[in-house]
């Protein structure tokens, strides 16, 4: 087994390069699948295990916190034990807890596995960015970091459509459970790529694990996500606001706590000197409002096809297929000419193209809120090509300075803020939806998520200031 150490002497390319980012590609693309199918099969689930509306969300961002509490702590672990063993340990653990949550019983069994789902995909995600940081030259670096846009961004749309299938089809009357039991295959295969070819790769000094910095990362993200999906269902209480903000300083002392750590000589769980890069901390920003819109509106939209429209699964899926046919294009249209040309301003353009595609679907549903498939289509579609122009040069331009040693903490961290922000994006726009949809505004509903989604795709244009034109690999060299 091919093992690769930071600052080893340059050597010939890794013969396997391309096959290990498909294996990277596939885990990415399970975890966002797992991500976004829970807007379609939401409705089912509830009728198969009862549960309220607060459950539904749960479903989504338990997941999603999970997520965000351990990808840092995720990533370092890579750099200390190997990228190789822990994106295996990762994949065979998120394998497992997907069938558990195919086959659950109950809300509760549910809910559980998807938050244990979420901790061995933290440990399984951060691996593919320090690997490919590894194996890849410089004047390939651009590409493969290139192709993480487009991925995630079909399988971001794509997972209410195979979602839908999934439950129309229903395989051996198993139902929505096939949306979750789907990854064993998938799994598997990805499992026996990456046991082939991918090489081992680790940190030239291996980090010590930082136990009190793990403690305060994990309490200061709960202490922000779980009352915004909580508060709602207990009618905003004044814990809630307790805890949001006691999460604050909680945040500051870890901040606090990793700078005292590096001046110390000790390897933090975040690397101070990434927030140095205007590349990394312009995508932080970027990243929490892009995919805080995204995910919340592909959950609420799924919901409000079903519960507010009475379109099947499958109806419902086939309804936001335009919205992935539009990233594809625009995702080509990126990924190969625009974004390596022209860099940041093609996801600036892409924004506002979103935001107006968001704006067209306002419209098409009117004042009765009622709208069908086809009368979405053209909306979803410009909506579609605005974000796969803007998601494909987003990673490129992030990652693409970030030096070998610091990869696990910057994957760590970089995937943190998007578990972060989809988490966050769930509970808000998911607390708008259900306060006008069970208040008997069904129409309101839909309007109100859509107008939030545009103010924060429009944030996404300006905030885009903050990166800088172009992706420079050079400087991590």
């Amino acid at each position: 087994m091919t093992t690769i150490e930071a600052g080893a002497p340059a050597q010939a390319p890794y013969k396997w390069r391309w096959w290990v980012l498909v294996a990277v590609l596939a885990a990415e693309i399970m975890d966002l699948l797992d991500a976004t199918v829970v807007g379609i099969a939401a409705p089912s689930i509830q009728d198969h295990l009862g549960g309220g509306s607060t459950m539904i969300q749960w479903v989504a961002a338990g997941y999603t916190l999970a997520f965000a509490v351990g990808l840092i702590t995720g990533g370092r672990l890579g750099d200390r034990y190997g990228r190789r063993r822990m994106f295996l340990i990762g994949l065979g653990g998120f394998v497992l807890t997907s069938v558990l949550c195919g086959l659950a019983l109950s809300p509760a069994m549910l809910v559980t596995s998807r938050i244990l789902q979420g901790l061995f995909g933290a440990a399984l995600i951060p691996q593919g960015f320090g690997v490919i940081r590894s194996i890849f030259p410089p004047k390939e670096l651009g590409a493969a970091f290139g192709a993480f846009g487009p991925a995630m961004g079909l399988a971001s749309v794509g997972g209410p459509i195979l979602a839908g299938a999934l439950v129309a089809w229903n395989p051996g009357d198993a139902g929505w459970r096939t949306v979750f039991l789907i990854n064993l295959p998938i799994g598997l295969a990805a499992m026996a790529l990456a046991w082939k070819v991918l090489p081992e790769s680790r940190a030239e000094h291996a980090p010590k694990v930082d136990p009190v910095g793990m403690a305060l990362v994990s309490t200061g993200l709960v202490l922000l996500i779980y009352p915004l999906v909580q508060g709602r269902e207990q009618g905003w209480p004044g814990w809630v606001f307790a805890m949001l903000a006691a999460s604050v300083p909680v945040l500051a002392v870890f901040g606090v706590h990793q700078v005292r750590r590096h001046r110390a000589g000790r390897a933090p769980l975040v690397e101070p000197a990434l927030f140095t890069s205007r590349a990394f901390t312009g995508g932080l920003v970027v990243g929490v409002a892009f995919f805080a819109a995204m995910s919340g509106l592909i959950l609420t939209l799924g919901l409000y096809l079903q519960l507010g429209l009475h379109m099947s699964a499958l109806d419902a899926g086939i309804a936001v297929a335009p919205w992935a046919l539009g990233a594809a294009i625009g995702a080509a249209l990126s990924g190969a000419v625009l974004g390596r040309k022209y860099g940041r301003p093609v996801l600036q353009v892409g924004a506002l193209i979103m935001a107006a595609g968001i704006v067209l679907v306002i419209a098409e549903f009117g004042s009765s809120g009622i709208a069908t498939g086809w009368d979405l289509a053209p909306g979803l579609l410009v909506c579609g090509i605005g974000m796969g122009l803007l998601i494909a040069p987003f990673f490129d331009i992030v990652l693409a300075g970030v030096t070998l040693p610091m990869v696990g903490s910057a994957s760590g961290v970089l995937n943190a803020v998007q578990q972060l922000g989809g988490a966050a994006g769930v509970a808000v726009l998911g607390t708008v939806f259900f306060q006008h949809f069970e208040s008997g505004d069904q129409a309101g509903s839909v309007r109100a998520v859509l107008w939030v989604t545009v103010g924060l795709i429009v944030a996404v244009a300006v905030l885009g200031f903050l990166l800088p034109r172009r992706a420079r690999p050079e400087d991590a060299e």
